[in-house]
């Protein structure tokens, strides 16, 4: 996946600095929308300054390009195709681009996304940096998916302290699924370079360990920023772009190990049986500190559940009930590869402790896999 940029280019100085012909595919003053500084106040009162004002400041400036002109999206239709053919063939580039992630796009007018999905002929997720689903959900008129800001928002405060509100969570993974286009399609995150980091937040592990595998298994295609896996720690940009070699690249960090072991029964779903993909997951049980969900038809289920007791977190005994999963049925706990037997009515005895995830899938669905052992 690339990430791009459309809606503006860099000039580092101030705006009446700006040699236009030093740009490139654009380089005429026409090809960029006139000077006016962009507030933050404009996000709230002024959607037309949000799509022809200029981010940045004195300096570095974003000029902001013409994306009414016919001239200037005919070069950019054909810039973002050339570059996705450009890394389409293998031979003897080592890299293929399947996706774009496209930043800044609510600072461009929604109709020019369409084209730009087009012509770019691969999957396209926009950055609309706002957390209200009546707002960021329609942008998949245009793009194929979005940034999920509106789960990030509640998924944050549900796990950056013991006393976050599960409740919300429920509500928002509710209402993302009935306003969205597509819930399968989002982008859904914890971090990114724009955002303070998670465990700037909160130092407890069990937290950062809940947040990550509930984004791995939430709808949508999950984004790890670098140095997630590594517990970074800084706070706002920039000091959240640390450099990854500073870590080690420690592959024996608890997040490592904890994402390699979600990922995989994610993986291993989708190749037991790639609907997984479009099963749109939801909350089959919910309390003030834990919340569960399903994702994926029956006997390819994967159950995971969540909780924000914390590390601290006393041991206790999850009665669980509507998984799907057939009574007498063996399932795995796909972290600590530990078997439970769901009991005669259908439930499954989760062992809660210390505050951490449980992920659950049938361990028949297991067998010849090499994954906790069978």
């Amino acid at each position: 996946m690339f990430d791009v940029v459309a809606n503006h280019f860099a000039w580092t100085g101030n705006h009446d600095t700006v040699d236009y012909s030093t740009f490139n595919p654009l380089n005429k003053k026409a090809d960029f929308h006139p000077y006016c500084p962009l507030t933050n106040d404009d996000y709230n009162t002024n959607e037309t300054a949000v799509e022809v004002c200029w981010l940045g400041d004195s300096a570095v400036e974003l000029v902001d390009v013409n994306t009414e002109s016919q001239s200037v999206i005919t070069e950019m239709y054909n810039w973002i195709s050339s570059l996705v053919s450009n890394y389409s063939d293998p031979k003897p580039i080592t890299m293929i681009v399947d996706g774009l992630r496209i930043d800044t796009v609510r600072n461009v007018r929604q109709t020019f996304w369409t084209g730009f999905n087009e012509a770019a002929g691969v999957y396209c997720v926009g950055e609309i940096f706002d957390g209200d689903p009546s707002f960021t959900c329609p942008y998949q008129n245009y793009l194929d998916g979005v940034l999920n800001y509106p789960l990030w928002y509640p998924l944050t405060r549900a796990f950056q302290s013991t006393s976050g509100s599960i409740s919300d969570l429920v509500n928002e993974v509710n209402t993302i699924k009935s306003t969205c286009k597509d819930s399968t399609l989002l982008g859904t995150f914890l971090e990114n370079q724009d955002n303070p980091r998670f465990p700037s937040l909160t130092n407890d592990i069990s937290l950062a360990k809940n947040a990550i595998a509930f984004t791995i298994l939430a709808d949508g295609i999950p984004i790890i920023y670098q140095g997630q896996e590594q517990h970074y720690s800084d706070g706002a940009t920039p000091n959240n772009r640390e450099a990854l070699w500073l870590s080690d690249y420690n592959a024996s960090a608890p997040l490592y190990g904890l994402i390699g072991a979600v990922n995989q029964a994610r993986n291993h779903a989708i190749f037991k049986d790639d609907t997984y993909l479009t099963y749109m997951a939801y909350p089959i049980y919910s309390d003030s500190s834990t919340i569960a969900m399903r994702k994926g038809f029956d006997g390819n289920q994967i159950v995971g559940v969540f909780s924000n007791k914390g590390a601290a977190g006393a041991s206790y005994t999850l009665t669980l009930g509507n998984t799907g999963i057939t009574a007498g049925e063996i399932v795995m706990e796909m972290i600590t590869c530990a078997k439970v037997t769901v009991d005669g009515s259908g439930n499954v005895a989760v062992p809660m402790a210390q505050g951490l995830p449980r992920i659950y899938y049938p361990a028949a669905q297991l067998v010849g896999s090499g994954i906790c052992s069978l």
